[in-house]
């Protein structure tokens, strides 16, 4: 892959030019929106599987993220868009998978020095002349040239360095990203006082890779950042997982509720719309509440209500019963302890400490762990969805059924009316 890399980077020097799931986080709408904004992300498509598998991906996920959040999205791969003219009316553009060509460089340093927002992923920093074009490589973005990467892609859990940055409102201490490769640069953005570097890896995910040979086992790695001269936002992931032999995809750019909450929440605020949850009454947690699905209409129940470790959490006609009442007890960080009334000492819990989808959904003695907590993520209207701190999926009913007994899971979280919950 490295190999591959510099090729690429070698050819386009020698030219003289520069060549960068679904599911759906729902986090607070605005309070007070603005007009809406418009999108245009710019890609190439054509170069290294995982990059164009991401291209696709992103252009399957941006429109729904788009219909949700009020703004409008489209992707092109013609970069003669990429000018005075081209831009005009866009409040934000994107690179998936390049840097714009030599002929095109003007254009957009003069579209975000007026203002213009910017979000970059992965290989939008990627080169090894950054001398090539300095203000975007070494001024703008900061990395200067790429220096080293991990393989093969991984999710790792990401440290939150700037919790008040608009892109990073409500986030926990630490984050799992969904699965990437990951970059390292020749700069040090930490000496760099124009940039603010919102994310990096922690501590504890270290070794990063899977080839000892291409492997990180210590070290500072910027993430997320942010010029504060600009509107801009770097994000350095953006490469899915793949089989080279079948072309397939085995993994998702977006399946990290925490990760899609950032880059909507940062699309936000590129496009200049505020994240204030919405007016809705907050979560008490000394109160008790029905819990009931937006798909179903059905509530929330500890299975024969039962009072003991181990007892289901299944989705049933609502009765009013103390089995389908629960508090919501906070802990740190946004999270929650999600007790059952029958028995307030009986925590929703994911079986066996799973982060795959379909984990089984259950009671159990609360003890502190990751899996018995969840981030109720406001959506609006009284519904919420609950992000489970150890996996970062949602609390979901699983193939949307409306039956009865039907035993709650987590899932990847994808926006749906099943995974979304009114309380009361």
């Amino acid at each position: 892959m490295v190999r591959k890399l510099f090729e690429r980077a070698l050819a386009a020097s020698l030219a003289l030019l520069t060549a960068v799931a679904t599911g759906l986080f729902a986090l607070a709408a605005p309070a007070a929106a603005a007009a809406p904004f418009k999108v245009l992300a710019f890609y190439n498509g054509t170069w290294d599987a995982a990059h164009i598998d991401f291209d696709k991906e992103a252009r399957d996920w941006f429109p729904k993220a788009a219909a949700q959040y009020g703004f409008s999205w489209e992707a092109t791969t013609d970069w003669s868009r990429l000018s005075a003219g081209g831009l005009a009316g866009y409040q934000v553009i994107m690179f998936l998978d390049d840097a714009p060509p030599a002929e095109r460089r003007a254009a957009f340093q003069t579209y975000v020095q007026n203002g213009g927002g910017f979000l970059g992923f992965h290989v939008s920093a990627f080169t090894t002349s950054a001398s090539s074009w300095s203000w975007y490589y070494n001024t703008f973005l900061g990395s200067g040239n790429f220096a080293t990467n991990t393989w093969g892609p991984t999710a790792e859990t990401l440290r939150i360095e700037d919790r008040n940055h608009p892109s990073t409102a409500g986030l926990p201490a630490t984050i799992q990203s969904s699965v990437s490769e990951w970059y390292s640069w020749s700069n040090d953005l930490r000496q760099n006082a124009n940039i603010n570097v919102l994310a990096s890896l922690d501590a504890s995910t270290f070794p990063v890779g899977t080839d000892p040979n291409q492997q990180w086992r210590s070290g500072y790695y910027p993430i997320l950042w942010t010029n504060k001269n600009y509107r801009m936002l770097y994000a350095n992931f953006g490469h899915n997982g793949m089989n080279y032999e079948t072309n397939t995809r085995t993994s998702s750019t977006f399946a990290s509720a925490q990760q899609n909450q950032w880059l909507i929440q940062g699309l936000l605020w590129l496009g200049g719309q505020g994240t204030t949850p919405p007016s809705d009454n907050p979560i008490d947690p000394a109160a008790w509440y029905p819990v009931v699905n937006k798909n179903s209409g059905k509530c929330v129940d500890a299975r024969s209500a039962g009072t003991v470790s181990g007892t289901a959490i299944q989705q049933y006609t609502c009765n009013g019963s103390n089995a389908q009442q629960y508090q919501f007890a906070t802990t740190d960080s946004g999270y929650v302890r999600i007790n059952n009334r029958g028995n307030a000492a009986q925590a929703l819990d994911v079986t066996n400490v799973s982060t795959a989808d379909n984990a089984k959904i259950q009671t159990w003695t609360y003890g502190g762990g990751a899996n018995q907590q969840w981030q109720p993520v406001a959506e609006g209207g009284g519904y919420y969805h609950f992000v489970n701190r150890n996996s970062g999926k949602c609390l979901d009913v699983p193939a949307a059924s409306a039956a009865d007994s039907v035993q709650l899971v987590q899932y990847t979280c994808n926006g749906t009316a099943a995974q979304s919950f009114r309380l009361g």
